[in-house]
């Protein structure tokens, strides 16, 4: 990879992964194909080319939708736990290249080195779950209102899914999906963001490999490539009956139309603006933690980043000194040097919403408190790094209200009681992530109460950002209401059957109806 210049053993992950500098973007398993358009991989952590990769054609997708449906035919009988065991498999061999691809994480996204190996174990984990549940896709046994008849209800695999990942986790979520989908018995077919391609392809070259070493047929995992036209012959296509889509809410609501104009089902992962309730009752140590990583943690490029810190107006200066002076602390630099705490944005554009936000909190009459800057100068080159800041706002603010996918954190003061406090919490259109610090019970159980957090997380005395994977991840409202990794949330990508068997002589209609011929 002569284009990699970067000694951090960039080079030595990606030969270790199949990525060179000209990849085929279009793969259903052990065939790739090839086009003309290609996309290139610049690291926002030096700006240095990491390598091409060609973009999907019409041609190109068909093959791939021919490949998965006949794959399926195949996978869809294989019995549960046996698909269970390729998972396991897959999870191996994530285990053994969690390295390269941790690192590769880390430089074509921009993440620190630390959350790159942490996506990976996600992936890791999500199989160790997946294998499991394998064993576990229970259906219900009911009691027939009729004599002699029996009803159970069963799940049954859905086909081809369709997945359209971002590029703040471009390995995780993509596993979130994949792995509950194949011990469903599903198919699946993988847009990864067009600002990270390569990490699709080093996935898809590691499950290639399973597959082939265990006389699967191809399609089972399809990769493609491309902007969002590509995307949409996927959320245009009857012959894919799930779209799960991450990212933006602009690009949700066209996703979830496209699809249900086709009466089709989505599974959406969307925005967040998030939110820590500090209450008079919080340990302040534990606060400074929990806010300034889920703020800075992946320069802000989480959808559970936080981005609204709610204090109580009795501790408020001591909470502003203590955050204040711990962002004095970071080290912004190249992700991959473990020393550092913040790396990159993913691109300019990305800065510039960065500035515009700064911009706007002040014409709104907010006050920046800790500066913003784009850094220059000696392995700042990319143009992508900036200062983590923090502004005094109101929560009535129009840039507040709108989730900015950076380092922007906002403070905002509450008066009274918690009442008051989740209420400026709710008062967004997103609800993913939500949490309070407090050593306070009542406090607690009533933000997590039926009237309390309307987001789908709400965390006690832990930050908005970092999930595990045996609990259900999604949110409410314009973050989309999807579900995926632990819990049920493989219930989505199945579809529901209820059953009736009569073993009697006689055919009794119910509710009592008598039809007699």
């Amino acid at each position: 990879m002569a284009t990699v210049v970067l000694d951090f053993g960039i080079q030595e992950a990606l030969q270790e992964l199949g990525v060179s500098t000209h990849n085929k973007g279009t793969s259903t398993g052990s065939n790739w194909f090839s086009s003309e358009e290609t996309i290139l991989s610049h690291s926002p952590v030096d700006g240095q080319l990491i390598g091409k990769v060609e973009v999907t054609t019409a041609a190109d997708y068909e093959k791939v939708v021919q490949t998965a449906t006949e794959a399926f035919k195949t996978w869809r009988v294989m019995p549960a736990p046996q698909r269970g065991e390729i998972v396991r498999q897959f999870g191996e061999e994530l285990r053994r290249l969690k390295e390269p691809l941790g690192k590769l994480v880390s430089y074509e996204m921009g993440k620190s080195y630390q959350e790159g190996l942490g996506e990976v174990q996600e992936m890791i984990d999500i199989c160790d779950f997946a294998v499991g549940l394998s064993r576990q896709l229970h259906g219900l046994t009911m009691h027939s209102e009729r004599p002699g008849h029996r009803m159970y209800e069963q799940y049954h695999p859905l086909g081809i899914v369709g997945i359209i990942s971002a590029f703040n986790f471009p390995v995780a979520v993509w596993s979130w999906n994949t792995a509950l989908a194949w011990i469903c018995g599903d198919v699946c077919i993988w847009k990864p963001s067009e600002k990270t391609p390569l990490c699709g392809i080093a996935c898809q070259n590691i499950i290639t490999k399973v597959l082939k070493d265990n006389n699967l047929p191809e399609g089972i995992s399809c990769l493609i490539n491309g902007d969002y036209k590509v995307g949409e012959m996927m959320t245009t296509d009857k012959r894919v009956p799930l779209i799960s889509a991450t990212g933006s809410t602009r690009m949700g609501k066209i996703v979830a139309g496209t699809v249900g104009q086709r009466l089709g089902k989505s599974l959406l992962e969307l925005g967040g603006n998030n939110a820590i309730i500090v209450s008079p009752d919080a340990d302040i140590k534990m606060t400074v933690i929990g806010a300034v990583f889920g703020a800075v943690g992946t320069a802000g490029q989480r959808c559970t980043s936080t981005r609204r810190l709610i204090i109580h107006e009795s501790i408020y200066d001591q909470v502003k000194k203590a955050i204040v002076d711990a962002y004095k602390q970071l080290r912004i630099g190249n992700p991959l040097d473990e020393n550092n705490h913040v790396g990159p944005l993913i691109d300019t554009d990305a800065v510039k919403g960065y500035q515009n936000a700064l911009k706007r909190v002040e014409e709104e009459g907010g006050t920046v408190i800790v500066e913003g800057a784009v850094l220059t100068g000696e392995g700042y080159e990319s143009g992508c790094y900036v200062k983590p800041a923090i502004a005094e706002a109101n929560n009535s603010f129009e840039i507040v209200q709108h989730e900015t996918f950076a380092p922007v954190l906002y403070l905002l003061k509450y008066s009274g009681d918690i009442e008051n406090a989740i209420e400026l919490q709710n008062g967004v259109a997103q609800g993913l992530s939500s949490a309070i610090m407090t050593n306070n019970l009542r406090e607690a159980e009533r933000f997590l109460s039926h009237a309390g957090s309307d987001c789908g997380i709400a965390n006690v005395n832990i930050g908005t950002s970092g999930a595990e994977i045996g609990g259900a991840f999604g949110g409410e409202k314009e973050t989309g209401g999807g579900r995926e990794s632990g819990s049920d949330a493989w219930k989505v990508y199945m579809r529901r059957q209820t059953n009736t068997i009569n073993y009697t002589t006689e055919l009794p209609l119910a509710q009592g109806i008598k039809f007699d011929l």
